[in-house]
């Protein structure tokens, strides 16, 4: 006599061995593999489609492909250092090539660094940490209408410089 554990209509022990083992196979990372799981428990036991009532096991494997997919879309959107071949990243551009392009994140970064301090922060933690506006705001301690003006300013700047290397 064989007893399942079942959650919400979803064998446990099969979500915890086959489906775990199947995301195991495509992240080729056992703590990835359990987040993605936990993860699709999680949108499972929140989720009102009725799909989930109709087919729990099925409605499950579909969300855990869809969480498969963004995790590798994400980590399509970095490239690992040891991948990188700097040499011929350097061999392929001309020297005056290079040296325009030192320049210009040169005064790139003058003017980054000349914004206003709090300016700086919200176009640093948006466009490199990639953090919210809302996230920024609640950081920095000030309101979601500021952080987008501390932007504005920031891309003013920014394209101000562009146009002048235009001209």
């Amino acid at each position: 006599m064989s007893e399942t554990l079942a959650w919400c209509g979803v064998d446990l022990q099969w979500a915890y061995t086959d489906v775990l083992k199947r995301i195991g196979r495509r992240t080729a990372c056992v703590q990835k593999a359990k987040d993605i799981l936990h993860d699709a428990l999680v949108y499972f036991a929140v989720s009102s489609h009725p799909a989930r009532e109709e087919s729990p096991q099925a409605y499950l494997n579909g969300i855990v492909n869809h969480l498969l997919v963004d995790e590798f879309r994400y980590r399509m959107r970095f490239v690992d250092e040891e991948h990188i071949d700097e040499t011929a990243l350097i061999l392929e551009c001309s020297p005056e090539q290079l040296y325009e392009t030192r320049q210009k994140l040169f005064h790139l970064q003058r003017i980054i660094d000349l914004l206003p301090i709090k300016c700086r922060q919200v176009f640093w933690m948006y466009h490199v940490d990639e953090m919210k506006q809302r996230e920024i705001a609640v950081h920095l301690e000030i309101s979601v209408n500021m952080v987008e003006k501390h932007l504005i300013r920031a891309m003013l700047d920014i394209r101000a410089f562009q146009q002048s290397l235009a001209n």
